[in-house]
């Protein structure tokens, strides 16, 4: 079975010489043997026929997912001893950057920290293959089969073409065709004229600062959101461009680009389906109002925006403009960065922490790195109503004591604001 790769898909695997790399760590408690481990995954490789797949151009330098049934291939296992609370962060920070060997696949590897009762283990996936949902869904079955090896977690029906995602009255549309072959071609035509530095960006030494929420204070920030009729994505990308501009003051873009869940508007892709393409949302900030009336006027933008988001025309777009992909990614790797940062929230984890054998005592915040541009990235996610963070940078694009007090200036903010409303309320 084979598939050529989607744009998007090409964008992040590149020519598959650089780590572009998305890590979901957690800790469970419980002893483990390895084959059992071992079992786990390869069950995983049943469900999902792309966890054993391999990128191989063809004559035409296309690059194609390829399943070689006559030689099946194993996801790798790495084994170390853990011996204290903050490993884990060690070991992502080298699976960040440790590229896969996409002409040999799979692309998706484990890492197994153990000690007597206590397992730290990192999922490591290609972006090119999915998206933070779809890696959420291999973790759920991961542990599903971990409890009971005979559990039924289903077979996929993989993607195997753009055919799958968009419906035939949008894809067979001849005004959609022509539309999206004009805007594909006109786009081409711009990225040949945009003038971009020949060296990307020296993005220096890449590093990673976690961060953890209690209950108490992760609750209260649902209440507050919750009182003031706004999400907590849009509040949380409030409280980071108002850090960022307290911080980084003349550097500071005010804006955030906000990666969204396809399958909210394209109901054609499943949860547990491997996909990697995303659509993105551009939040700022507004200058001259409270910090309560400025996540209002935020608000606003975000449901204009995402009223306005068409999954199935950008594919189609995006699908016209495979002969502009080089300029395209010179661009993304070499042009000057003009947001802050991605903003990532995936809001509560809903996979159970209790299993027959084991406990998930916690899910960190999964993180991505890659070699397109500004790197700086935070990503927060709910579990066990604990809200945690996982900000991911490069000392070109931000120094680390930028980040960190960043990241100071976000739990100030957050525990500013929701004390004043508590005073309010009083």
């Amino acid at each position: 079975m084979k598939r050529k790769l989607l744009f998007g898909e090409r964008v992040l695997h590149g020519d598959g010489s650089l780590p572009f790399n998305g890590v979901i760590p957690f800790r469970l408690r419980g002893v483990f043997e390895e084959v059992n481990i071992q079992y786990a995954l390869l069950r995983i490789q049943q469900k999902h026929p792309w966890l054993n797949a391999f990128v191989q151009n063809d004559d035409k330098l296309m690059p194609w997912f390829i399943i070689n049934e006559a030689k099946p291939i194993r996801i790798p296992l790495r084994i170390v001893n853990r011996t204290d609370d903050s490993d884990w962060q060690t070991e992502v920070h080298r699976e960040l950057l440790t590229p896969f060997d996409t002409a040999s696949g799979p692309l998706l590897r484990l890492v197994w920290m153990k000690d007597h009762n206590v397992s730290d283990m990192i999922i490591t996936i290609h972006h090119c293959l999915c998206d933070g949902g779809s890696a959420m869904s291999i973790l759920a079955e991961l542990l599903q089969i971990l409890d009971d090896p005979n559990a039924n977690i289903g077979t996929e029906a993989p993607i195997k073409g753009i055919e799958d995602i968009i419906p035939p009255t949008i894809l067979n549309n001849k005004t959609k065709q022509i539309k999206a072959k004009l805007i594909g071609s006109l786009a081409a035509v711009a990225l040949k004229l945009i003038l971009v530095k020949k060296k990307p960006n020296d993005r220096g030494k890449d590093y990673m600062i976690h961060w953890k929420f209690d209950e108490e204070l992760s609750k209260d920030i649902i209440v507050y959101c919750k009182s003031a009729g706004i999400t907590v994505n849009t509040m949380l990308c409030a409280v980071l461009l108002s850090a960022f501009k307290e911080v980084r003051k003349d550097l500071a873009h005010n804006k955030v680009s906000c990666p969204v869940d396809i399958r909210r508007f394209a109901p054609e892709i499943k949860k547990d389906q491997l996909f990697a393409f995303g659509l993105m949302l551009v939040v700022s900030a507004h200058d001259g109002l409270s910090f309560l009336d400025n996540i209002k006027a935020m608000q606003k933008d975000v449901d204009q925006k995402s009223a306005k988001l068409d999954p199935y025309g950008t594919m189609m777009m995006m699908e016209s403009a495979h002969p502009a992909l080089d300029n395209f990614t010179n661009l993304l790797k070499n042009g000057k960065s003009t947001n802050d940062c991605m903003f990532s929230n995936l809001g509560k984890i809903d996979i159970p922490h209790k299993y027959g054998s084991f406990e998930l005592e916690t899910i960190f915040s999964p993180g991505v790195i890659g070699p397109l541009g500004n790197t700086t990235t935070l990503v927060t996610s709910t579990y066990r109503g604990q809200m945690d963070f996982s900000f991911i940078a490069s000392e070109g694009f931000i120094p680390y004591n930028d980040a960190m007090a960043i990241k100071n200036e976000i739990i100030a903010i957050i525990k500013r604001q929701i004390s004043h409303e508590s005073k309010v309320a009083v």
